[in-house]
């Protein structure tokens, strides 16, 4: 008995989608390329969806269906008072711009995870009106004049309400599309003129609060400032190293990044500080402006320390002065998760919470750093601090660390048991120049007697 098999013969071309699955042939993909207005997605978004959505008003597509946050009567109030200040001419370039947001709907809408918000018959309008009203309120903040009988800048909750909603990820329009209106209407034909306010100086005005700075460093953030994608990216940017907001890092970042192995997890505050380790506080640098200075050779007598003008024998991790205050989460967990979405590659902001992360496990590791001034909180206790910290990362991935190198440089001075032994000799001997000069008088008297006993015992005998 025979068996035969039988064989179809494969067709030339190569056959469609459809005969295979039941899928559309053509899908838009998950984000366009000018994407920079995330949602935040919802592993990040569940640990605290407070930090992420507005709770006073609403500006842009992503929150404008809720009617509670919307502000429609301040808005229009805004745009009344924006169209007084207004000449003839810039009246009709107002108009004009309304011109441009109707023929960069698409552009303006691809800026947004959810692109097709574009298509909404009112999106257009709502974009001027939100706009007008930045633009009115940035006004307002930098002349105090105009902040007489507004409820915005009188009413002190309103005001810092306002302010960290402005701050949101979620919350935002494209700066090309402020800076337009700047241009177009507030600067008129002639463009940016010697001696006026770029719009980016009036963003970094009304935000003020959110970066240290003093006004010399500000001038020159300013300066060095060449575009932020919307105030969510501004903020970002007042935090990064001074370095990188001079040179910028779109050419090569991986230049400033290392890979992040299974080593790169530091110790404790307290536990660095055992092994000698000083931490101090810096001023007029920026909160990433992190250094770990070690001198070699000289390093290795850390007890010598605690003399006057002896920084050299020291291991100092310097960390500029970071305040801590109700808003500090909001704006960090925003930051985090623009990273996420936009700058993977550039994790500055992630790296630096993850830092200061695994500085802080416990109280004591805050009690040290806010003695040592490195962190001021208002928070009710040290225990929430530590709390809010360690929440910050959960759920981040990040494959690159800009402080690597120092995270192994400490790593290193930990783990030499000769460092670490001198640094518990000097955390016990050698504090400060009172306990290290009753430490050497105290070794003098010790060997003085027993120099005197083996004197007695004829061991030594004086030779004449």
């Amino acid at each position: 008995m025979t068996s035969t098999t039988s064989y179809t013969a494969l067709p030339d071309d190569k056959p469609q989608i459809q005969h295979i699955i039941n899928i559309p042939e053509l899908i838009e993909p998950e984000v366009h390329d000018q994407c920079c207005i995330y949602k935040v997605p919802l592993h990040l978004l569940n640990l605290n969806v407070e930090a992420y959505t507005p709770q006073f008003i609403s500006i842009g597509p992503l929150h404008s269906d809720k009617p509670e946050l919307k502000q429609e009567k301040q808005k229009q109030r805004y745009f009344h008072a924006f169209w007084k200040r207004l000449s003839h001419k810039q009246a009709l370039a107002l108009s004009q711009y309304k011109v441009f947001l109707e023929e960069n709907r698409e552009n303006i809408g691809n800026c947004y995870s959810k692109p097709e918000l574009y298509k909404e018959e009112k999106f257009v309008d709502m974009i001027l009106l939100d706009s007008v009203f930045i633009m009115e309120l940035f006004l307002r903040k930098s002349n105090e004049s105009e902040q007489k009988n507004d409820f915005m800048f009188t009413t002190s909750w309103v005001c810092k309400i306002t302010q960290r909603d402005l701050s949101l990820l979620e919350n935002q329009l494209p700066m090309f599309v402020l800076e337009e209106l700047h241009t177009r209407v507030i600067l008129g034909d002639n463009g940016i003129k010697e001696n006026s306010v770029r719009f980016i100086e009036l963003a970094f005005n009304y935000f003020e609060d959110y970066y240290p700075h003093n006004s010399s460093q500000k001038v020159e953030m300013i300066k060095n400032c060449k575009s932020c994608k919307h105030f969510t990216d501004l903020i970002r940017y007042t935090y990064l190293p001074r370095q990188i907001q001079v040179e910028g890092v779109n050419a090569n970042p991986s230049q400033y990044f290392t890979t992040c192995p299974g080593e790169c997890v530091l110790r404790t505050a307290t536990k660095l500080n055992e092994a000698g380790v000083s931490f101090e506080k810096v001023q007029g640098r920026s909160y990433l402006d992190i250094k770990f200075e070690n001198t070699p050779i000289l390093s290795w007598f850390l007890c010598f320390g605690c003399l006057p003008f002896s920084t050299c024998f020291k291991a100092r991790l310097e960390v500029p002065n970071l305040k801590v205050d109700q808003v500090t989460e909001c704006v960090l967990r925003n930051l985090i998760a623009l990273e996420q979405g936009h700058y993977s590659d550039q994790p500055f902001i992630c790296n630096y919470v993850s830092l200061i992360d695994s500085l802080i496990h416990t109280q004591e590791d805050v009690e040290l750093l806010v003695d040592k001034e490195i962190i001021v909180h208002e928070l009710g206790s040290h225990n929430e601090l530590a709390t809010m910290i360690n929440g910050l990362c959960r759920h981040v991935v990040v494959i690159s660390n800009y402080y690597g190198k120092i995270t192994k440089e400490l790593n290193e001075h930990y783990n030499s048991c000769w460092k670490y032994h001198m640094g518990m000799l000097r955390s016990v001997y050698f504090r400060d120049p009172w306990r290290f000069s009753s430490t050497i008088v105290g070794i003098a008297v010790f060997l003085f007697a027993v120099v005197n006993f083996l004197r007695v015992l004829g061991v030594l005998r004086p030779q004449y």
